[in-house]
């Protein structure tokens, strides 16, 4: 890719803001509006709010590590910049779009990149129902919540919860029960990406239930819809070396 107009952003994290000065001496502060690629740095918790910030843009996002955690992002450096875009692999993702109706009536959506979650509001066990293209799977699952997730989040809170693994490009996605109670043999699911996943909270006065995609949080949820968002396209951008396929590849292997 050959990228010279840069839009920089940053996290909030202690060495950005000397860094982003840097950078923009140097390679100068392109406007979004005329901007070929973004340049974040930060970790993988502001590269998802970058890329949910910047959807419409529909440009590609490049990261740079300032945080501790930066499985989406590249190493740092002040220099070679121009040629390490020019040399950079873009992965294309589709995220999921989710569609939460709360106990007052209203209807909330969202973008995920990595997941949508429930998760119980209380002390109480959720009491859930999962259908999968209009079809129930689970007439009740008890557990402290369920998600969805992307390939490219399967080995974030996905993985953390002990669902499956899913490598770039296999057009799957992980659907992983949190803590279940019952049935107690039910591990998860992996579902192709084109399935409607449906979720109804059975007891949502007595057993209240927040729904979250990636960040975005609702709660006192009654019913959530997720699909993947084929119409959105977001590109991340990564060195040869460091590719994200090779990456969720391996962390199979750790």
């Amino acid at each position: 890719m050959s990228a010279k107009r840069i839009h920089f952003v940053g996290s909030d994290h202690a060495e950005t803001p000397a860094a982003i000065r840097r950078l923009k001496d140097y390679y100068g502060q392109a406007e979004l509006g005329s901007a070929d690629v973004i340049v974040a740095l930060g970790g993988d918790g502001f590269m998802l709010r970058v890329l949910h910030q910047m959807v419409e843009s529909g440009l590609p996002v490049y990261g740079m590590r300032m945080g501790r955690i930066g499985f989406l992002m590249n190493g740092y450096q002040d220099d070679n910049l121009l040629e390490r875009l020019a040399q950079a692999k873009s992965v294309s993702l589709n995220p999921l779009r989710m569609q939460a109706t709360c106990v007052d009536g209203t209807e909330h959506r969202a973008l995920a990149i990595n997941e949508v979650s429930l998760i119980r509001q209380s002390n109480q066990a959720a009491h859930l129902s999962l259908s999968i293209n209009g079809s129930t799977k689970i007439d009740e699952l008890v557990a402290d919540g369920i998600l969805v997730s992307t390939a490219a989040g399967s080995t974030a809170y996905n993985f953390s919860a002990r669902g499956p693994i899913l490598p770039l490009g296999t057009g799957a996605l992980a659907v992983t029960p949190i803590s279940p109670f019952r049935p107690r043999r039910w591990l998860g699911a992996v579902l192709p990406s084109a399935a409607s996943i449906e979720i109804d909270i059975l007891e949502p006065k007595a057993r209240p239930v927040s729904a979250t995609a990636d960040y975005i949080e609702f709660r006192d949820v009654v019913r959530v819809e997720v699909v993947e968002d084929r119409d959105t396209v977001l590109k991340l951008m990564f060195d040869p070396d460091h590719s994200l396929e090779e990456r969720i590849l391996n962390e199979q292997f750790r």
